[in-house]
């Protein structure tokens, strides 16, 4: 019984870990598509959405058929609300990422409004973000996760930069307004990608200490 009880967690484990590499996936190539101005990259980017949805199902079957087989308790217990939790954050990363391809599409009908610097450097760390705190899920390490809440501010700083020189864009040169608006749109994903990170890093310091430090830090 012990042993099925181990499997599960493990093939659970692998289902959570299979679907964020998917949805970091997502959002690599959601940035390679804007920056390269590759429409063919940024629809399929949007028809993948579906395989993030799929897994999203499939992983909240599955925690429901393990607390009905097995009636876990206490840290098991959190263990899996925990990744029932984690997989709707991922989906709804996946679903910023298919947000910044529609708004690349629309980007693409006019020329490049400037380099785009900030809004990589800004999708790297968020992706950081994203990977940290699924290690810390992995690994049951509610430092990592401590950590990755801290490293949310580098992102909102590099938004709130960036919201500022396309303000600029827009009061200098109207005709510019509606790129500036749309590439301030895909900050704006950006920012929630790392939040919900956050979220992720959240629930992972509840599952392994017990604790809900959500709306305290």
């Amino acid at each position: 019984m012990q042993r099925h009880f181990d499997e599960e967690l493990a093939d659970l484990k692998g289902k959570i870990l299979r679907m964020g590499a998917l949805v970091e996936e997502q959002i690599t190539e959601a940035m390679k598509a804007l920056t390269e101005r590759n429409e063919d990259l940024a629809r399929q980017v949007i028809e993948n959405d579906k395989r993030v949805n799929t897994m999203d199902v499939e992983i909240d079957e599955a925690c429901l058929e393990f607390m009905a087989l097995y009636q876990p308790a206490a840290r098991d217990l959190r263990f899996i609300t925990t990744a029932m939790k984690i997989s709707t954050e991922l989906e709804r990363m996946s679903d910023l990422a298919e947000n910044i391809c529609e708004r690349a599409l629309e980007l693409n009908t006019e020329p490049q409004l400037k380099p785009y610097i900030d809004i990589p450097i800004m999708a790297e760390r968020a992706m950081a973000m994203v990977r940290e705190s699924l290690d810390a899920f992995v690994k049951g390490d509610a430092a990592l996760a401590r950590k990755v809440l801290g490293d949310d501010d580098s992102v909102d700083d590099l938004t709130e930069q960036l919201f500022r020189e396309l303000l600029s864009f827009m009061i200098e040169t109207p005709q510019t307004i509606s790129r500036a608006i749309r590439l301030s749109f895909i900050a704006k994903y950006i920012e929630r990608i790392a939040d919900h990170a956050t979220n992720v890093a959240e629930l992972v310091v509840y599952m392994v200490e017990g604790k809900i430090i959500r709306h305290t830090v």
